[in-house]
Formats: C-alpha cells, structure tokens, sequence
C-alpha cells in the first residue's frame, strides 16, 4: 500500500474506477429504475414544448384563431408543468441516491480501514486515509447523485432533441451533425488533462489534511518547543501548493467550458442562420424554424451541460479510483480460510518456537532472532531488557499484529496463524504503556474492555483499578467526557482507566506493558494490589521497569537486541547475569 502516499500517481488511464459504483448502487435499484422514470416523463415533457410552440404559430398566430391560440398555449403550460414536476421528483430521486451511495462507500472504507493491520499504517498517513473518506467521498457524492442526474437529463434531451431535429429538418439536422465532432473532441482531449490535475489536487489537499493532524495531535510538544511559527509555515506552504493544484484545475476546467459554449452555441448560430435562409425560401413554414430553433436550444444547451459535467466525472473517476484502492486493500495479517478456535476454557499455556521476526518499516533490522520461550499456564512472567530489546515485540506477535518471518507462536498448543485474529485476541487482554483513550465517557471508556458489561460491572472495575474515586471526583462522575485522547486526565489517571478495561475483560492471558509506568507511589501501591488480584489464576506477561512488579514474578525474562539473555528469579539473576544486574542498578535502584 506504499502507493498510498505517492502524491505523484499518474491520473486515471479510463471510466473504469467508476464500475467500483455499481455494487453500491445495485441495492438501490428500484430507486434507480424510478428515477430514470421520472426523467424520462421529464424528457419527454420538455421535447413536446416546441411541437406546441409550432403549431401554436403555424395554426394559431398565422390563421389568427383565438381558440387554437388558447388550446396549444394550454399544451404548453400543461408540458411545461410535467416537466418542472416530474423532474423535481428525478432530482430528489437521484440527490438521495447520492447521498445513500456515498454514505455506504464511508461505511465500507472505514470498516476495510478498520480491520488493516499495523504494517498497512506503517506505510499510510492517517490524514491520506481521511482525505478520502471525506473529500474523494464527497466528489463521489456529486457524481452519483447531482452530476449523474445532470448527464442522464442531458443526455436523453440532446439525442431526443436531435430527433426531434432530423423530424423537423434532416438537412439542417445533418449539418449539426457533422460539427459534433468538432465539438466533442476538443472537450475529450481537455477532459483528460482535468482528471490529472484534479489527481494532483486531491493529493496535496490529502498532504494539508495529514499535516494538519500530525500538529493537532502534538499540539503540546509544538508548543512546548515553541515551534508554532515552523508548524505555520509549514501548514502555509502545504496550503499554498494545494491552491496552486487547485487554480490549476480550475482554469483548464474554465477553458473547457467557455471552449464547449462557443463551439456549440457558434453551431448553433451557423444551422438558424441557415434556416432562417430557408424559411424565406419557403422550403420550411415559421413554426418549424421556432421548433428547430428550440430543439436547437436543448441540444447546444445539453451539450454545453455534458461537456461541464464531463468534468466533475473525470474529477469523480479519479476520486473513485483513490477510494477503489483502499477498498481493495488487503491485510498482510489475513483470516485463514478455515480458522480455528481456541478450545475453551483457555488455560493460557504460551509458546514461543524459534521465531525471527523484522519491522516491514526496519527490513534491515531483527526485532527478534529465533526466540524461543515457554510460559506455563498461570504463569506470572516478567520481560526486562534495555530499550529496543525486543521486549514489547513480544506482545506485537502475541496479539497476530504481525506474523513472524520464522517460526511459530502457539497457546494452549495451538498455532496461532491457524486462529481467527478476533478469537485470539478475545482471550488478551492488554494494559499498554501508552494508555489510548476516546472521545467518549468514562463509563464508556472502561466499557472497551467489554460492550456487553453492565453498568454496575464497569464501576466494580474502576474500583479493583483504584480508579473510582477520581471518576466520581470527576464533575459528571461516570458520565464526565474524558475530551480528545482523555486530554481532561493525568498519566496515571489514564493508565488506571486502561487497567480498568483489563479488569473488566478478565481474559485468560494478561499483557502488561509496563502498566504502572506513569502512576505516582500512592497510585502505583493501589494498581499494584489490584493488579496482583487481577494476575491470579491467569497468564501473565509483564513489561516492566518497577523493581516491585520484577520481584514478585515467577520468573524474569532478559532480553537484549531480540534474544533470551538469561531467565531466573531475581536473586540469580542478580547474582549470575551482568546485563540483569546493570538493569537493577540503573532501573531498580540496586
């Protein structure tokens, strides 16, 4: 998916991008079908105004007869209201199809988005991905429904009115004909030449889109950097390209539609002077001259509409391609075709078997080389190793985030590659060191660690993570918005919100990286007891940087630049392994 973050792809070759619609709009058929209806009564109405208008002068202005003035001006009216009522219905018909198509496609993307693995956003920015959930959905939006009504009406007027013509004048309507090609081509080659600059705005109004959030989301490091003025700059420069991309495609798209107008309008001007010639010849009566003039009139202004709207489809086929490329997106972490199950009840036994594993990011680089570990079913674990040892890697894998390049991960004996990713990791339960929070309560916070827990079962959660006196400190208790990212808690706050979520999981398998890192003595004394509640009877890895958590592990695991340096108690390791006792000295204090 590197090709995501290339703002310099070629434009779309083709229309193809845009049969990506078609499943979107297939469940819509009926409306569909009515609209095309209702456009076609439309139609249909509009190109009986000028048969009206003809015989209205021909019968009713040149015999000077007051009735059949009246009877063909009420044909008129009566054409004339089909037509604003039948497509007012096609114009909402085809609106809401729009907006019901469009709002499927945000649906799609974000739920194939939402199951991608980690290395799909090592490689993609966050802002290029909401760039087209938004403005590429939205430019889909105006094709599906405003634009596509604009070219189906258009379309049926210019080939129903050049009927029309040919039933008037096939002389005059010939020489319509041999200057259509004068006029499409022109609007063809032009045509393209948009959808490329429309790629190329699309993509640096992407690049605004994810600079803007990589700021928002570092809001404090830039200003506690004072670094305001380069993030400015910086956000300008991306704005004043994304304005040179868009000025660009603005004034190609200018130049096609003044080109389309006086190429069809000068037609036009060239085929009534001609028959205007006729008529004083008396090869054609007024009426026919006011009919073709009228046909005339919808066929140059359904051209001049086709050959604007040709743009925003170009525009669309380029967004619909963008989309088209995360909707086929594949995870590198795929479902096998027949998955297992872990058999329940999980007892937690953990194998590690000889695995070699890099970073897509580091290539390069072993995170671990030929790991290999066992943990015992109620086994409470501790990794300890200096920065980069490979130490929260080990949870990276565990959790099928990534699949090893070498070897096998298993639990209770069973391959882990073999499992659906839902159903492994059903069974973990995982207190990160960065502690992630949502836009949400923090009732509903806690909930994440199960949807289906009841109220008074999050709240007996908070309290094992000695998190309910501050939420009940809280001005909402329960109900208090925590803001973007929990912006409204402190560290250790957050952290004993996570622990919550853990709690209220309660699985099998306990995944604790470095749970207690930001907690304060008193804090981390009250984690600590529920903690140790929370690890009986249950596997439990620890990442951990407390002397406390390292001492009261079953055994301690050492690891360095991804391999097993030494495990043991702390006392042996202490006493038997100089990385371990360079650990306790500058970590621990000893």
């Amino acid at each position: 998916m590197a090709e995501l973050n290339n703002s310099e792809r070629p434009a779309a070759s083709s229309l193809k991008p845009l049969r990506t619609l078609f499943p979107f709009l297939k469940p819509y058929k009926g409306t569909l079908v009515a609209a095309l209806g209702a456009l076609l009564v439309a139609s249909a109405a509009v190109l009986a105004m000028p048969v009206a208008l003809r015989y209205l002068i021909d019968n009713g202005f040149v015999a000077n007869d007051v009735e059949t003035v009246n009877r063909y001006f009420g044909w008129f009216f009566a054409a004339a209201v089909g037509f604003g009522a039948f497509g007012a219905l096609r114009f909402f018909l085809v609106t809401w199809l729009g907006e019901r198509v469009v709002a499927d496609i945000r649906n799609a993307v974000y739920k194939k988005v939402i199951h991608m693995d980690p290395t799909f956003f090592e490689v993609t920015k966050t802002g290029e991905v909401l760039s087209r959930l938004t403005t590429d959905t939205t430019l889909v939006q105006s094709i599906s429904g405003v634009s596509l009504s604009i070219a189906l009406r258009s379309t049926l007027n210019l080939f129903g009115g050049l009927v029309m013509l040919a039933l008037t004048s096939i002389k005059l309507t010939l020489y319509i004909l041999a200057g259509i090609p004068l006029i499409v081509l022109p609007v063809i080659v032009v045509g393209r030449r948009i959808r490329g600059l429309s790629r190329k705005a699309q993509d640096r109004v992407a690049d605004t889109s994810g600079l803007a959030g990589e700021t928002l989301n570092a809001m404090q490091t830039v200003q506690a950097f004072t670094l305001e003025n380069l993030q400015i700059d910086r956000y300008g420069d991306a704005i004043r390209r994304s304005f040179i991309a868009a000025v660009k495609r603005i004034r190609t798209r200018a130049f096609l539609t003044a080109l389309g107008i006086i190429l069809v309008f000068g037609a036009i001007t060239m085929i009534l002077w001609t028959g205007s010639r006729a008529v004083l010849a008396g090869a054609m009566t007024g009426g026919q001259l006011a009919q073709f003039l009228m046909y005339s009139i919808f066929v140059g202004s359904s051209a001049a509409a086709l050959s604007e709207v040709w743009g925003e489809i170009q525009r669309g086929a380029g967004a619909m391609e963008r989309i088209s490329e995360l909707l086929s997106a594949r995870p590198a972490i795929a479902e096998p075709e027949a998955p297992l199950k872990l058999a329940e009840p999980v007892k937690g036994k953990i194998e590690f078997d000889e695995v070699t594993f890099r970073y897509p990011s580091r290539p390069d680089e072993k995170a671990m080389d030929c790991f290999s570990l066992r943990v015992q079913a109620g086994e409470n674990l501790a990794v300890v190793g200096p920065s980069g040892a490979g130490k929260s890697t080990s949870f990276q894998l565990l959790l099928r985030f990534y699949d090893p390049e070498s070897g096998h991960i298993r639990i209770d004996g069973q391959d882990i590659a073999q499992l659906s990713p839902r159903n492994l990791r059903e069974h973990i339960g995982l207190v990160p060191q960065d502690t992630v929070l949502f836009g949400e309560s923090a009732r509903e916070n806690i909930r994440y660690g199960r949807p289906d827990a009841s109220d008074e079962e999050i709240e007996a959660a908070a309290r094992a993570a000695a998190a309910d006196e501050f939420i009940n400190a809280l001005p909402d208790g329960y109900e208090t918005f925590l803001g973007e990212r929990g912006t409204r808690l402190s560290g250790g706050q957050k952290q004993r919100i996570a622990i919550a979520r853990a709690i209220l999981r309660d699985p099998p398998i306990l995944l604790l990286d470095e749970a207690t890192s930001s907690l304060d003595a008193q804090s981390e004394k009250l984690v600590q007891g529920a903690l140790e509640k929370l690890m009986k009877n249950r596997t439990t890895i620890i990442v951990a940087h407390r002397l406390a958590t390292v001492k009261k592990a079953d055994r301690i695991v050492v690891m360095d630049q991804g391999r097993i340096e030494a495990i043991g108690t702390h006392e042996e390791l202490k006493a038997g392994n100089a990385l371990y006792a360079r650990l306790a000295a500058l970590q621990f204090g000893e």
